[in-house]
């Protein structure tokens, strides 16, 4: 099962080059360690020379993928980044997710843009709430998983209890690929049964992973001679029932999306990264055929397609650019190409197209399936749009959901309303707020779908485009997209109804609920009209 860089280099070396791309994201509950175990991904591909740390004291080392100053100062990451770099001719493309439930829309988006992810879970916590729905959204995109049972350096729950929650709340296969050797204050490294190695540390129980000692088995030495009698009694224990209650590895079962690969590891220590960035080389799937109008995108074909998933305004502050975040699909994409921009009906010259690391960035000259580049542009491209190299066609299964907060806006300078309107339009195009405007008076509405989108809201509107605002509370705490088969029926539940009713920045129409019992009310009363919790993104040329 264990491959070395070097087998995994020579079978690169005979892929098509989109079959050498791994585009993967990371998903997790707040502090399961998500954004550490990216970075230490980063420092075994060789991408990075030394990994920062969230919190960082002293040097106040930055994070790689927590780039914004607000994730900074917090700790946390609010918004999607990519990493790209390559490691024995394997491209990996990593796409950080927010772990924060707020920022969960960005997050779902980010997983159409994937082949697979890495759930990451808290050895002591278990499967939580924000990680549950996490797997809900990639199993109905049947994207494979892969686990990665982290912070076993610490006091958790028992492997088995671990692994068994997994199988039973998920509803998944499980195999386990290593065993923790202890853990807590008995942690003395990780036992890997497929390859027969003991991973641990050179500084003895608890130290960082350093050495890697080949061994027998269970039996040996390296591994007898150096870990406690009881915690050898334990692995010896798990190790067995586990070969027996745990089916092999099936890859065709993982790429289906049946089984998940579980690691025990600590990224904090560096225990079970390298395990994992080998295994996506050697195991994870390369780039799937993508859901669109009328038929299947697949990835060997000769013409370019790809989607836009994202839009980030004001990475680069000094230059208020915005970049849209586009996944190839199909083709070979040449820097220079001119591409139909289908929604607008008009070709766009991609000049000067990017490869992403966090905010770092360098020219793409050229990009292949599975990969993404950045494309700067002036607010032409939103997310959901389709870029072709002419066919009319359309990508599918891009979600938007009814925000749960509504909030008008307040501005404190009343001479910057142009400035304020221009943040809200540049922030909604990212999909970070929806904006609503009351088809009765003029102040927006701003929907989320938690309380923490609003102060980045705040602080980015303050940050990169110099105006104040707050928030004001509203009579509404939900919102409906409303559609209807009889343009005629909807045409008069909407003028019945125009004190309640707004238009999204797409100019569809939306209704403002003041309860979830009237969610009911209204929907009984009016049969014939559809309130919608969410809508796929579909730009068409008519918008």
């Amino acid at each position: 099962m264990s491959v070395t860089d070097a087998e995994i280099a020579t079978k690169s070396a005979a892929m098509r080059p989109y079959e050498n791309r791994r585009t993967f994201a990371i998903i997790s509950h707040p502090d399961a360690g998500k954004t550490t175990l990216t970075e230490k991904l980063l420092l075994s591909g060789g991408a990075i020379r030394q990994a920062g740390q969230v919190r960082a004291r002293g040097e106040r080392r930055r994070t790689r993928s927590d780039w914004m100053k607000i994730e900074q100062e917090r700790g946390i990451s609010v918004s999607s980044s990519v990493m790209t770099f390559e490691r024995d001719g394997i491209i990996f493309n990593l796409l950080d997710t927010p772990g924060h439930e707020d920022f969960s829309e960005d997050t779902y988006r980010t997983l159409t843009a994937v082949d697979a992810a890495i759930m990451v879970i808290d050895a002591a916590k278990g499967i939580e709430t924000q990680t549950r729905k996490l797997f809900e959204v990639c199993r109905l995109r049947d994207i494979p998983i892969i686990t990665f049972i982290n912070k076993i350096d610490r006091e958790g729950r028992h492997p088995l209890e671990a692994l068994d929650e997994i199988q039973e709340a998920l509803a998944l296969d499980v195999t386990p690929m290593t065993w923790p050797v202890g853990m807590g204050s008995d942690f003395f490294g990780v036992y890997d049964w497929k390859s027969k190695e003991f991973l641990t540390s050179d500084a003895g129980r608890g130290g960082p992973f350093n050495v890697v000692k080949p061994v027998s088995g269970l039996e040996d030495e390296a591994l007898t001679g150096t870990v406690f009698d009881r915690v050898m009694d334990e692995l010896n224990e798990n190790v067995e029932l586990g070969g027996e209650a745990y089916p092999p590895f099936d890859r065709e079962a993982f790429l289906e999306g049946h089984m998940t690969p579980v690691f025990f590891g600590s990224a904090l220590r560096d225990y079970g990264v390298e395990e994992l960035i080998r295994f996506i080389a050697t195991f994870g799937p390369a780039p799937h055929s993508q859901q669109a109008t009328g038929r299947k995108i697949l990835p060997d074909e000769d013409k370019v397609t790809g989607f836009v998933f994202k839009v980030q305004a004001n990475m680069d502050p000094k230059h208020r650019d915005r970049i849209a975040f586009v996944r190839l699909c199909s083709g070979t994409f040449r820097r220079g190409m001119k591409l139909k921009h289908v929604r607008a009906g008009k070709s766009i010259a991609v000049a000067a197209p990017i490869f992403f690391f966090a905010e770092e960035r360098e020219l793409a000259e050229t990009a292949y399936p599975g990969d993404v580049i950045g494309v700067p542009n002036h607010g032409q491209l939103r997310v959901g749009d389709t870029l072709t190299e002419g066919e009319e066609i359309h990508v599918t299964g891009l979600p938007a959901f009814a925000p749960e907060v509504l909030r008008r806006v307040r501005l404190t300078d009343t001479m910057r309303v142009k400035q304020m309107r221009q943040g809200l339009e540049d922030l909604a195009e990212e999909g970070l707020v929806q904006i609503f405007k009351p088809t009765i008076g003029s102040n927006w509405i701003v929907g989320v779908v938690g309380i923490l989108q609003l102060d980045v809201v705040i602080e980015r509107l303050k940050q990169e485009y110099a105006t104040e605002i707050g928030f004001d509370a509203v009579q509404y705490n939900t919102a409906r997209w409303v559609e209807a088969d009889s343009e005629l029926e909807l045409r008069k539940f909407l003028e019945t109804n125009r004190a309640n009713v707004a238009l999204d920045r797409d100019d569809k129409p939306v209704f403002l609920f003041k309860s979830a019992w009237e969610v009911t009310y209204i929907g009984e009363k009016n049969p014939d009209i559809r309130f919608r919790e969410t809508r796929e993104i579909v730009h068409t040329a008519d918008g």
